[in-house]
């Protein structure tokens, strides 16, 4: 055990050193922080400086519609188009909305004239305003008030309350709850990958450069193994509680500096649609952060974090354990492609799979996949959102531990002969040799 131990520290900490896994440590929260920020602050900055736009209405219909606002000034003219295009060019305009006359009686089509590229501000704020026009005289020509319409629309909310054993309910939110299934059970596939290919390729640097000849001659190659593997797994884990708590460092910061209210409030677009006395919800943001305050807090962290940890853990640990075997069979990377498919094949069908799982996270197939080892880590994240029978996680879990002390002892077998092994080119029938071995 002491020895397994020295491996483990010595896996762990010449990582962690690395002058990678310090820049990926922090750059990794810095990425996802700003996934987050930056579209709160490109909505801030896009909005900076008036554009002043000339409107040439060949139809008379709007007249006084296009009001101006804290962003864009409207300005009516009456020229000539090519005129008018001139005045954009030399700098008068930054835009020409021009609304021909129409063939038939109603204006359906419109030209926005500009040197650069129009704002989707512009655009879509022109397209309202000439769409509500048009709709409204068409709903007068038809002897309705539009004010009528208007007020006759109602938004139809349906909430989904779970009813849980002892009669209590609570609120559920089905598109969260895939969400979160979905990101984690990818999270999960990543990080075996990741951490699993890296047990791998030290396995096969140590082989090729002879080393391991003078480490077996006091360490056996089941310690080696076991040692390499959990010293890594550890590595895993700190990054990603590091990156957690990082990202979570910024996120606050970044509030506290900019405010909450940098959050609440209401794009340019709407703004200026307010303006305009076209129908935008004002209270709409503030609706927004309750209601996503009130989805966060229906979410389960106590359950989802913990079980994520461990199918994390459970899941690297046992196919690590059999990407060692493959590094030790063989003498170059190259090599590992004909082993990699059958053992990486599991995983893949469960990310396949995990969509079909989050519309019936309780039949059968779903059941099944998320008791299966193999496939339990991906496929049991996908369904702990949706709410897992207890007896259910505890099973899964151990036959998780069992499977990865199985799959230990199989690729322990393997790892044994093949990690002293160079210069063959190892077949399936030659690890199964090795794999009935019982010396």
């Amino acid at each position: 055990m002491n020895k397994t131990f020295l491996i483990l520290e010595r896996e762990y900490l010449s990582r962690v050193k690395k002058k990678s896994f310090i820049v990926m440590t922090f750059l990794g929260p810095l990425l996802m922080a700003a996934m987050m920020i930056v579209p709160v602050v490109l909505a801030t900055m896009q909005d900076v400086g008036k554009k002043k736009v000339a409107v040439l209405d060949q139809t008379g219909w709007f007249a006084g519609k296009f009001e101006s606002g804290e962003n864009l000034e409207f300005t009516f003219v009456s020229g000539e188009l090519a005129e008018e295009k001139k005045h954009v060019l030399d700098g008068i305009f930054d835009a020409l909305l021009f609304i021909p006359m129409p063939e038939f009686n109603v204006p359906a089509n419109a030209e926005l004239f500009s040197t650069k590229q129009a704002s989707m501000t512009l655009k879509s704020l022109a397209r309202n305003v000439i769409k509500t026009e048009v709709e409204n005289r068409k709903l007068m020509s038809a002897g309705i008030d539009p004010q009528l319409i208007r007020e006759s629309k109602t938004n139809v909310n349906i909430l989904t309350i779970r009813l849980d054993e002892d009669g209590s309910e609570s609120k559920s939110y089905t598109e969260i709850q895939v969400a979160i299934g979905i990101f984690s059970s990818i999270l999960i596939y990543f990080f075996i990958f990741l951490f699993g290919a890296q047990v791998m390729r030290g396995v096969i640097e140590e082989k090729t450069s002879r080393i391991i000849e003078v480490i077996v001659s006091s360490v056996k190659p089941f310690q080696l193994m076991m040692g390499k593997i959990t010293g890594i797994a550890l590595v895993g884990l700190t990054q990603f509680l590091l990156w957690v708590v990082l990202t979570g460092i910024i996120y606050l910061v970044f509030g506290a500096v900019f405010g909450a209210d940098t959050l609440s409030q209401p794009s340019g677009i709407q703004q200026t649609l307010m303006q305009q006395g076209i129908a935008v919800d004002q209270n709409a943001s503030r609706q927004m952060i309750n209601q996503v305050t009130e989805v966060i807090g229906s979410i389960n962290f106590g359950t989802i974090i913990p079980t994520f940890i461990f199918y994390f853990l459970g899941g690297y640990l046992l196919y690590a354990a059999l990407f060692a075997a493959i590094g030790s069979a063989v003498d170059n990377e190259a090599d590992t492609q004909q082993f990699m498919l059958p053992v990486s094949a599991p995983l893949i069908l469960g990310i396949i799979l995990s969509n079909f799982v989050v519309n019936n996270p309780d039949g059968p197939v779903a059941f099944w996949l998320s008791l299966i080892p193999l496939t339990s880590p991906i496929i049991m994240m996908v369904r702990i959102p949706f709410g897992v029978p207890i007896h259910e996680l505890i099973l899964s879990m151990t036959l998780l531990v069992a499977g990865f002390l199985f799959t230990t002892w199989l690729a322990a077998k393997i790892y044994r002969t093949g990690i002293l092994m160079y210069g063959k080119k190892v077949s399936w029938k030659e690890l199964w040799k090795w794999m009935r071995h019982t010396s």
